[in-house]
């Protein structure tokens, strides 16, 4: 069975906290399994129940109105008993009922179980159960599976997980056979992707032609709520959109153009388009600042944006057979700058970052800026041998205004170090983690002594 590290908050939640939990998430990134997998490895007695399959549950939730009456009505449908203190009520796909919200506080505040929602944002509805009451409902969102997760097919070790972890820490090289090996399996990586379907099915059968199926029956999927939007919510560029992002994000500037969605098409007549996309989870929106400097929320520019896919199997599926062929002949002849910038997207993503990039006329453009440690940390991707041509991050580098002190470049190359500038093998992604800064203790002034 697939492992996943949301599994450790999962647990957590079990054992010391007594809020609701929602698990969120794009479709098929594996939501319900893993509740399932948590609550069975863990020994937790629940029931479950799908809104979606059982919609006659929705009419009992309607009426309910205390805890008890909630027990009573739903043990018509339970497979197990109901025991106050232990059994854990798992609802699955609640974005069939959005009047959730009003019921989570009520739950809570009775004490007398567990509850643990999931849903898919594909819906979008999950915007109401999410502004449940405040203390009562934790959330967590639920992402393809990150590169290091991927690695557990292949007998990932501690020992060499610390090995590469040191080099990344105290930027030296890694073994050359080490490194070589961690590139191929990051090229495999980048046309299976993310999807636990796609790789646990490539885990079986090691077959790509199986894993380009699990992907376009996902799209299927996507593709059936997109038109489902589309015609109910005057949103009706959800389908031209998605099947654009892997053209636009091999143009020059990688930047969506609202051209090629519609002749003289703005961005404030189809934002909605791109709002919902972010929010089913099935896009990751980049948008640009005007400055790299903390905290770059204050520098967004909202009406320039990349997009990339929310999992770089399915865009390199979308890509065609060919591609993939090369990914896995690493031929470095060939530009996979999409490719590769996508992944960094969904990598940093995963592990808490916001997304941003910066373009100036004076500077140029770096691919990512995050905040990193409490800084700036701009990141450059290359693809190909000229990896350490990156002219945009020498000019940031050497503007005393933006007092940035470092910078990477994620390449095909092992690890090495230019004055501020440190060059890691793409690999290394896995190691880029939103570490958040402890804020001290402060005491409370007596004011009644001045």
């Amino acid at each position: 069975m697939l492992s996943r590290k949301i599994e450790k908050d999962i647990i957590n939640w079990l054992e010391n906290e007594n809020k609701a939990l929602l698990i969120d998430g794009a479709r098929q990134v594996g939501k319900t399994y893993i509740i399932r997998k948590v609550l069975n490895e863990k020994n937790f007695s629940y029931n479950e129940f799908n809104l979606l399959e059982t919609p006659e549950i929705i009419e009992l939730l309607k009426t309910t109105h205390s805890v008890d009456e909630l027990i009573t009505n739903l043990s018509l449908f339970a497979e197990n008993p109901f025991v106050k203190g232990k059994t854990v009520i798992f609802f699955d796909e609640i974005q069939e009922f959005k009047e959730l919200a009003t019921k989570i506080k009520f739950w809570v505040d009775d004490g007398s179980f567990k509850f643990i929602f999931s849903g898919s944002l594909l819906g979008v509805e999950l915007k109401n159960i999410k502004s449940a009451p405040v203390g009562y409902l934790k959330t967590i969102t639920m992402y393809p599976m990150d590169f290091e997760e991927f690695l557990q097919i292949y007998n990932f070790t501690d020992e060499l997980k610390e090995s590469l972890h040191t080099s990344f820490l105290e930027r030296k090289p890694v073994n050359e056979e080490v490194h070589n090996r961690m590139m191929k399996i990051f090229n495999t990586y980048l046309n299976v992707g993310g999807m636990p379907s796609a790789v646990d099915r490539f885990n079986e059968t090691k077959s790509l032609e199986d894993v380009i199926s699990e992907h376009e029956d996902i799209v299927v999927q996507y593709k059936k709520d997109f038109t489902r939007y589309e015609q109910e919510d005057k949103k009706p560029y959800l389908t031209q959109i998605y099947d654009l992002i892997p053209a636009e994000l091999n143009s020059q500037t990688k930047r969506f153009n609202f051209a090629d969605l519609k002749k003289g098409l703005r961005y404030e007549r189809s934002e909605e388009n791109f709002i919902w996309l972010a929010s089913a989870g099935v896009a990751l929106p980049s948008y640009n600042v005007t400055e790299p400097t903390v905290p770059l929320l204050l520098n967004e520019k909202s009406s320039l944006f990349k997009l990339f896919l929310a999992d770089v199997g399915m865009l390199t599926t979308m890509y065609g057979r060919a591609t993939k062929m090369q990914l896995l002949q690493s031929n470095q002849n060939v530009n996979f700058g999409a490719i590769y910038e996508n992944v960094v997207a969904q990598e940093l993503k995963a592990h808490g970052f916001k997304l941003y990039y910066f373009n100036s006329k004076k500077s140029g453009e770096l691919d990512f800026v995050i905040e990193y440690n409490g800084k700036i940390l701009p990141i450059e991707v290359k693809s190909g041998k000229d990896y350490n041509r990156h002219s945009a991050l020498n000019n940031v580098l050497n503007t005393e205004n933006y007092s940035v002190d470092e910078a990477f470049v994620l390449s095909n190359f092992n690890v090495s170090v230019v004055n501020k500038i440190t060059y890691y093998p793409i690999y290394m992604l896995m190691f880029i983690k939103n570490d958040d800064i402890e804020m001290p203790r402060l005491e409370l002034d007596d004011l009644s002594k001045l």
